[in-house]
């Protein structure tokens, strides 16, 4: 198994457990993906993934499940 990376994503609409859930769900399908914290206080989202996935395919993943991604 390769090395492990951490990307963490500030997503200021997240406010329930439906929004967990649905970026939850989203994220999980990337191959590679190990786990996801949706913190709904910080409103931040911290995936930990293969390093051989990529930083644009997690955003993807958050857009997917219909939320933004603070610049």
């Amino acid at each position: 198994m390769g090395w492990m990376s951490v990307h963490v994503y500030r997503v200021p609409d997240v406010s329930c457990e439906h929004c967990v859930s649905a970026i939850t769900g989203e994220l999980k399908k990337i191959d590679g993906v190990q786990s996801v914290d949706v913190n709904l206080d910080t409103k931040l989202v911290t995936v930990e993934s293969a390093d051989s996935v990529e930083d644009a395919s997690l955003r993807a993943g958050i857009d997917e499940a219909g939320y933004d991604i603070e610049a």
